[in-house]
């Protein structure tokens, strides 16, 4: 049986007051409910300017024509669409439960505050499952999308996330999402994210992380096994072993944070233990990334 949602049944009334915030252009080509900087036909005034032959006759201001004996017409400010791109990574170290679940929990929701303003939104996930892009606009699809994400099935790909998100990505995006754990190698990561700004001038980058990877709780004799290779390492979990993990593991990451500061992509951190509310209403909110 197929889920229609994997958050409360009142997730949409509680985030319905949010929107994605951005300082960047917006890019799309219809009207939508965000104030661009362009002259358009809002409610928006903006100011006058003189009439010109083929200007709409209906813009006239006759109250400023009888005190000036000029025509003058109102401009108004454009409203327009934000066009919004959220890609998934669905590699094999995803597959922890509770990260894949935040990880869908965070890109539905995101979708439904896209959605829920009239904006443009487009998914997609590199995948073998090779499922079609979502692409829809407005509030009547935010079910349709809620349903879409909570079928996703658990992660399979072996192949890097970063090697397949590139040719997933939709041109022109006003904000480009992107939610991963980030494990892959760093020098891979600069391959992928040097390319990033041609799709988007506000980039934001998630990192999901396990409980269990942020901190370690195992001890004694263990096999580990790498859940994107399949390869398989005897240890013997010490207090040293664990330090050294952590110690390699903070390195990753600030060098992670340190290109994503080069290339101008915003980062935020997440842990399984968070409340997707949590995330939602003061992380983005502290970030202003949502308002």
């Amino acid at each position: 049986m197929k889920r229609t949602s994997i958050l409360p049944e009142d997730w949409s009334a509680k985030i319905g007051r949010l929107q994605i915030a951005t300082k960047s252009k917006l890019r799309g080509q219809h009207k939508g409910s965000h104030r661009s900087m362009r002259f358009g036909s809002s409610l928006d005034f903006s100011d006058f300017r003189e009439y010109h032959p083929g200007d709409d006759v209906r813009q006239i201001d006759w109250n400023v024509f009888a005190r000036t004996d000029k025509y003058f017409i109102k401009r108004f400010l454009d409203e327009q669409e934000m066009r919004v791109h959220i890609i998934l990574d669905s590699t094999k170290s995803m597959q922890e439960e509770r990260k894949w679940l935040l990880a869908k929990q965070l890109t539905s929701s995101l979708g439904q505050l896209v959605l829920g303003r009239d904006d443009r939104l487009s998914f997609s996930t590199p995948s073998e499952d090779k499922l079609v892009p979502f692409r829809r606009k407005g509030a009547v699809y935010r079910k349709a999308y809620s349903s879409y994400i909570s079928n996703l099935n658990l992660p399979t790909s072996s192949k890097l996330f970063t090697s397949q998100a590139i040719q997933h990505i939709a041109k022109d995006c006003t904000v480009l999402f992107i939610i991963t754990d980030g494990l892959e190698p760093i020098i891979e990561w600069e391959r992928c994210l040097r390319k990033m700004p041609r799709f988007s001038q506000d980039i934001r980058l998630i990192m999901v992380q396990s409980s269990d990877e942020v901190a370690p709780r195992y001890v004694g004799d263990l096999q580990l096994i790498d859940l994107e290779t399949d390869n398989r390492l005897n240890v013997s979990v010490s207090k040293g072993i664990v330090e050294d993990y952590e110690k390699k593991r903070t390195q990753h990451f600030m060098e992670l944070d340190a290109l994503c500061r080069r290339f101008g992509i915003h980062t935020l951190k997440v842990e399984t233990k968070d409340d997707i509310s949590h995330i939602l209403f003061h992380q983005m909110i502290r970030s202003n990334w949502i308002n």
